[in-house]
């Protein structure tokens, strides 16, 4: 099976992060394949770069979607995730929806781990559009600022880890949330008493089951492909998937 990571971010080095924290739990029957986006911004922060970061998603999946069997989004508010499972038919999973799934399963209650109280907002938005809201303890965030977005586990280890014991008070689930601290709910986890989700390998193995269960992802009913429409100024990959081209 080949799994396509979509980092809509364009730091390169969140890109490493994220895929090693995958590779650190899929099967050895799974290859990975991780692409970084080429325009956009280094890090997303808000509403209106997911909108943006999202549109690159769907470039990606037009132009990738040939090479690969289903597909994560490796940022957290999954940009674009809808729409590419209403225009693909492939799975897809998002890092925000899986872990929020995984943590139902583990616990009565989650929240959210972040490292800038300025996601808060956006991160509820996500729990409220889940319709998740009963089973939310909130969003916890750490005092200090962050220095440089490549670094963001190293540097805020300490206070991520007096973060989580304070959430721990409110939540059974933690959720270290945002692709910068992919990789530290593994190193940090005997430090904490309560169960740690890291999202990006939520979304992985929750597209390896999809794929496993059902290949052509959510491909019927609400998520099916829309009518074929003529385009303009669109990437070339994407415009001609969306006219319908590659059905003539």
């Amino acid at each position: 099976m080949r799994l396509l990571m979509i980092n809509p971010n364009t730091t390169e080095a969140l890109t490493q992060r994220l895929a090693a924290s995958v590779a650190a739990v899929i099967p050895p029957d799974v290859t990975l394949l991780a692409v970084t986006a080429s325009q956009g911004f280094p890090y997303i922060s808000s509403r209106a770069e997911a909108q943006i970061a999202g549109v690159h998603v769907l470039e990606t999946l037009a132009e990738r979607q040939a090479d690969c069997d289903a597909a994560l989004i490796a940022a957290f508010g999954d940009p674009g995730l809808m729409a590419a499972r209403e225009l693909f038919d492939l799975p897809v999973s998002g890092m925000t929806e899986a872990s929020m799934m995984m943590a139902l399963s583990l616990g009565q209650s989650f929240a959210f781990i972040t490292f800038s109280k300025h996601l808060a907002p956006w991160y509820e938005e996500q729990v409220r559009l889940a319709g998740l809201e009963g089973r939310f303890a909130g969003v916890f965030t750490p005092a200090e600022s962050i220095t440089a977005i490549s670094s963001v586990a190293e540097d805020l280890r300490e206070p991520l880890v007096s973060t989580c014991h304070r959430a721990a008070r409110h939540a059974d689930v933690l959720i270290l949330a945002g692709a910068p601290i992919a990789g530290l709910a593994n190193d940090i986890r005997n430090d904490i008493p309560r169960i740690l989700i890291d999202p990006v390998q939520a979304a992985a193995l929750q597209a390896i089951a999809q794929f496993r269960l059902f290949p052509q992802g959510a491909s019927r009913g609400g998520f099916a492909r829309p009518p074929a429409k003529p385009n303009t100024g669109l990437s070339p990959s994407l415009g001609h998937w969306i006219a319908g081209q590659d059905q003539a």
